[in-house]
């Protein structure tokens, strides 16, 4: 009975968790050259890897990129833009990465079995949540991108990824220039209930 009651007593009112999930938005602008705690951050990757996982594959790997990976990566980024949209769109896109002053990235390394497969994504998209969720605690914004750069080879090289890992999302990460607001539809929309 002792174990049960551990299990559901929660340190946290649900209320302040409520608040903490609409309260996280995702951040386009960024202070400049302000970063968080190094240990902040190892601390949010500790809290990732506590996510469900499905017969505990934990399927998840973090990369820290420093100044001289995250330059290598705009520069692919901005020679894949300039292809498609030109060379001024390209630059434009280079000059906001280049701002943005914290960055991750989360490899999944797959499965043979395509079930376990998905799972596995899921997992890793619920490690990139509560990482988001546990930083925008600490007063730390986010934006989990996953645009065409995070599908190359090039990119996944630069992370030193294993052979078949693919890139699950860039978190972007720092202070917030400003809070964007966002709605959600109601939700009588989305719940079916069934008999």
């Amino acid at each position: 009975m002792a174990d049960q009651a551990r299990l559901t007593d929660s340190p946290v009112a649900p209320a302040d968790i409520a608040a903490l999930i609409r309260g996280r938005r995702t951040i386009d602008r960024f202070r400049p050259n302000e970063l968080p705690d190094t240990a902040r951050v190892h601390e949010a990757i500790e809290l990732a890897r506590w996510a469900p996982n499905h017969h505990r594959t934990e399927p998840w790997r973090f990369y820290v990129i420093g100044d001289r990976t995250k330059t290598a990566i705009i520069d692919l980024n901005t020679r894949m833009l300039a292809a498609t949209r030109g060379d001024a769109a390209a630059q434009a896109k280079r000059e906001r990465w280049q701002a943005i002053p914290g960055w991750l990235a989360l490899g999944c390394v797959p499965d043979s079995d395509p079930v376990t497969a998905r799972e596995d994504y899921a997992a890793c998209a619920c490690a990139i949540e509560n990482l988001m969720l546990y930083l925008h605690s600490a007063g730390v914004g986010t934006k989990w991108a996953s645009g065409a750069v995070t599908r190359e080879p090039e990119f996944l090289d630069l992370l030193g990824a294993a052979p078949g890992e693919y890139c699950v999302g860039l978190i972007w990460y720092g202070y917030a220039m400003r809070r964007p607001r966002s709605q959600r539809q109601a939700v009588e929309h989305i719940v079916h209930s069934l008999d």
